[in-house]
C-alpha cells in the first residue's frame, strides 16, 4: 500500500563542484537570477490532487473498486453516485489535506525566497487508487546552492508549518470519532502515538490505547489529520535528502550518513519482523536515491545554539507523528 510522502530533492551530489562550472564565482546568485520556474504542469498536478483527493473522499477512502469499475469498463455510474452522495465529506477531505501539504510545501519554498536558492513551484502527486488519494508533494531545488544554516531552515521550515495545520485539525478530527459504532471495512488506521493522546484526552467513545480506526469510522478531518502526520513523520525519518535528512545531515555532518543508513536497517528489520511490506516501496525509492546527504555549498557555517536545539527537538517528530505499521488490512 502506497503512502503519502513528500520528498525535496537536491541536484548536487558529492562530486558536484560548489556551482555549476560555466557560472562566474557568484554563481549562486546568477543562477537565482537566471531561473525561471515551471508554472503549467504544477497546476496541472495541483488541480489532478484536489480531483483525486475529493473522489477519494467521496468514496468514503474506499476508492479502489469505483476507480477500476470506471476505467476498465467505462462505467461512471458509480463514481457519480458516490460524488453526488458525499460531495461534502469529498470536499472537506479535499480542503485539509491539500491545506497541510501546501503548508509544508510552502514553508520549503519561501524560505528558498528568502535565502534565493533556486526552486520550483510545488508539484503535487495524485494517486486515487489509495486509501488517501495522493502521495504529497515535492519541490526540486539547486541545494548546492545553500549553505548548512540555509539548508536547516529550508529543511525544516516544511514540517514545521504543516503541523501548524495538521496538529489541530487532528484533535478535530479525533474528538468527532466515535468508536462504539459497529466497525466494518478492510482499512484500519493506526494512530500514531500524537493522535493517541488526543484521542485519550477527548475522551473519544469507545477508544482504547492502540485500537484502530476502520473505514465505518472515519470523517474527514481524522484523515486529513492523520495524513499529514503521516507526511510530516516519514519526512522527519532522518535519511537522504528528507527534511529530516537535511536536519541531521546539518547537526552532525557527515556521520549523519551512519544514522541514515541505521535507520534504513531498522526499516528493513521492522518490516521484517512484523511480516509487512507496508513500506517496502518507500524503502526502496530512498535505497535508489541514496541514504547519504550530499554536502552543502559551505558545510561550516555556524548554525547556533538555537538551531541546535530545535534541530534535535525536531528528530522527536517521527516518534509521535508516524503510525507504526500504518494500516490493518483484512
Amino acid at each position: 500500500m502506497q503512502v503519502g510522502v513528500s520528498l525535496r530533492f537536491m541536484s548536487s551530489n558529492s562530486n558536484s563542484p560548489p556551482y555549476p562550472p560555466e557560472l562566474p564565482p557568484n554563481g549562486p546568485v546568477a543562477l537565482y537570477d537566471r531561473y525561471r520556474r515551471k508554472t503549467v504542469l504544477p497546476l496541472l498536478l495541483f488541480l489532478a490532487t484536489c480531483l483525486s483527493t475529493f473522489f477519494v473522499g467521496a468514496s468514503k477512502w474506499s476508492p479502489v473498486g469505483p476507480f477500476f469499475k470506471a476505467i476498465i469498463h467505462w462505467d461512471f455510474f458509480d463514481v457519480r453516485i458516490l460524488m453526488l452522495a458525499n460531495w461534502d465529506v469529498g470536499l472537506a477531505y479535499m480542503f485539509f489535506v491539500i491545506l497541510i501539504i501546501w503548508l509544508h510545501e510552502m514553508g520549503h519554498f519561501v524560505a528558498t525566497l528568502i535565502y534565493r536558492v533556486p526552486a520550483s513551484y510545488p508539484f503535487f502527486l495524485p494517486l486515487p487508487i489509495n486509501p488517501i488519494g495522493t502521495m504529497g508533494a515535492v519541490i526540486a531545488m539547486h541545494g548546492h546552492t545553500a549553505d548548512r544554516k540555509q539548508i536547516f531552515d529550508i529543511g525544516l521550515a516544511g514540517p514545521i508549518a504543516g503541523l501548524v495545520a495538521a496538529i489541530p485539525i487532528a484533535w478535530f478530527g479525533v474528538a468527532q470519532l466515535d468508536l462504539t459504532t459497529q466497525p466494518f471495512g478492510g482499512i484500519g488506521f493506526r494512530l500514531p502515538v500524537l493522535m493517541d493522546w488526543f484521542a485519550q484526552w477527548s475522551k473519544v467513545p469507545g477508544y482504547q490505547t492502540g485500537d484502530v480506526v476502520w473505514l465505518s469510522q472515519l470523517n474527514a478531518m481524522f484523515v486529513a489529520g492523520w495524513v499529514g502526520m503521516l507526511i510530516t513523520g516519514l519526512n522527519m525519518m532522518p535519511i537522504g535528502q528528507l527534511d529530516g535528512g537535511h536536519v541531521t545531515y546539518t547537526l552532525f555532518g557527515k556521520a549523519a550518513h551512519w544514522v541514515a543508513k541505521g535507520t534504513m536497517l531498522f526499516a528493513i528489520a521492522f518490516m521484517v519482523y512484523y511480516q509487512t511490506l507496508m513500506m517496502i516501496l518507500m524503502v526502496v525509492l530512498l535505497l535508489l536515491i541514496g541514504t547519504d546527504h550530499p554536502p552543502t555549498r559551505n558545510d561550516n557555517v555556524p548554525i547556533g545554539w538555537f538551531r541546535w536545539t530545535i534541530g534535535l527537538a525536531s528528530l522527536a517528530i517521527p516518534v509521535f507523528c508516524f503510525p507504526p505499521r500504518i494500516f490493518v488490512i483484512q
